[in-house]
């Protein structure tokens, strides 16, 4: 078995990085004795996949403790990065690929399917996500709008960039489509006065929000609901809409109506804002080389990633228009990096509260599945496999008086002076 796997190997086998060394299962050594990152393997099955480059698999045998990283998670992920089997982007993305993606879209997306898996992901626990998330426990890519800012400062400064780009005013209706831990919600309405509303399928966000509200006496003009957005019905539609990291979960086989039901919800002459990640690759919905079925299977269930192109057209469909696109592809990266070093500084606390709520195996795998997902995807970020991009679109209003530009059919001047002043 060793000489199969290890003899006539490849060079990214043969020919070990000076960062990496791998124990084998009988105790063999390979590498520098002082690599920056040791893989301990105790399954020849993980071997094999190493060698064939199916990272995703590896990862999977690393949740399930069939083997160990020593070492920064940075320095894991740089090694990771020299036994990728080319680019992960370009593989798995052919004609037969798309229609059996677009299938299993349709059939993972129903209400009941939706709401399962987001408590899946967000209800793992309240006080895990508060141990590297800022003090807001904002949830989505930060904005370092100076170089020198904390997390927290780049949060607050993505809040605030939100709520300029929507041009919000005392007054408004506002609509946060997935609104987490209520963040964008109730800066929105502490710092601009607009009567705001969220809705969310977590039941532990919504609790926690709803807390907030009522600590904060925003009771008469703030609102959290436990409600899908395709259930949502209102007499009066909304002046401006938010969704920050919330379309990811809609499956491309529901694009064309998610953003038809905003465009439903909006007001002619209206803002909408979606945040949210992109594919880096114009075919592929989710990473080759075994990357994206491991998200799917331990962090994001149901996710399903596009390309920007394709969101676009996806949005041209419903009437809207867009009217302003920004790429925050490197503050994703980074943000996710100081989500990672955080976690990374209070894992023996990460321990302790994963197995309050369950057993101790049970917490050890959740640790490390977030331990790699929260590194690996910074990692994809930096590469620019896939990207953030925030989307600035209006609802057209024929009969609109008074716009900045004669015949704009919207409150959007279409120009960017406003967001800086």
């Amino acid at each position: 078995m060793f000489q199969s796997l290890i003899s006539g190997h490849p060079s990214h086998m043969s020919g070990l990085p000076p960062e990496i060394a791998l124990q084998l299962p009988q105790g063999q050594q390979l590498g520098a004795a002082n690599a920056l990152v040791r893989v301990s393997f105790s399954k020849w099955s993980s071997i094999a996949r190493l060698k064939a480059g199916q990272i995703g698999a590896l990862a999977e045998d690393y949740v399930e403790g069939k083997l160990q990283f020593e070492g920064a998670m940075r320095d894991v992920m740089r090694a990771m990065l020299k036994v990728l089997p080319g680019n992960p982007v370009e593989s798995d993305t052919g004609w037969w690929t798309g229609l059996l993606h677009r299938a299993r879209s349709l059939a993972a997306h129903t209400l009941v399917k939706d709401a399962a898996q987001i408590q899946f992901h967000y209800d793992v626990s309240d006080a895990f996500y508060a141990l590297w998330l800022d003090p807001r426990r904002v949830y989505s890519c930060a904005y370092y709008r100076q170089d020198s800012m904390t997390l927290a400062q780049a949060q607050e400064a993505k809040l605030d960039h939100i709520c300029r780009k929507l041009m919000l005013q005392p007054g408004e209706r506002f609509l946060d489509i997935g609104a987490g831990w209520g963040a964008l919600l109730l800066w929105a309405a502490e710092h601009y006065g607009v009567d705001a509303t969220g809705i969310t399928l977590s039941k532990n966000q919504h609790a926690h929000v709803q807390q907030l509200i009522d600590a904060k006496g925003l009771g008469q003009r703030v609102h959290i609901e436990l409600r899908d957005y395709r259930d949502l019905q209102q007499d009066r539609p909304f002046d401006k809409i938010s969704s920050v990291g919330m379309f990811e979960h809609v499956g491309q086989a529901n694009m064309n109506a998610y953003f038809g039901k905003v465009m439903q919800l909006l007001a002619p002459g209206g803002l909408v804002l979606n945040h949210g990640i992109t594919a880096g690759g114009v075919e592929n919905r989710q990473l080759g080389a075994g990357m994206g079925d491991f998200i799917g299977k331990y962090i994001f269930p149901g996710g399903e990633l596009l390309h920007i192109s394709a969101v676009l057209e996806h949005l041209a469909h419903s009437g809207l228009e867009m009217v302003d696109t920004e790429n925050l592809r490197p503050h994703y990266g980074r943000t996710l990096w100081d989500w990672s070093d955080a976690l990374e500084a209070r894992l023996g606390e990460a321990r302790a509260v994963l197995a309050s709520g369950g057993s101790a195996e049970r917490a050890e795998k959740i640790l490390r599945a977030y331990r790699l997902y929260l590194a690996g995807s910074a990692m994809s970020f930096e590469q620019g496999w896939i990207a953030l991009h925030q989307v600035l679109a209006t609802r057209p209003a024929q009969d609109r008086q008074g716009d900045a530009i004669k015949g704009a059919q919207s409150v959007y001047p279409f120009n960017r002076e406003y967001i800086y002043r």
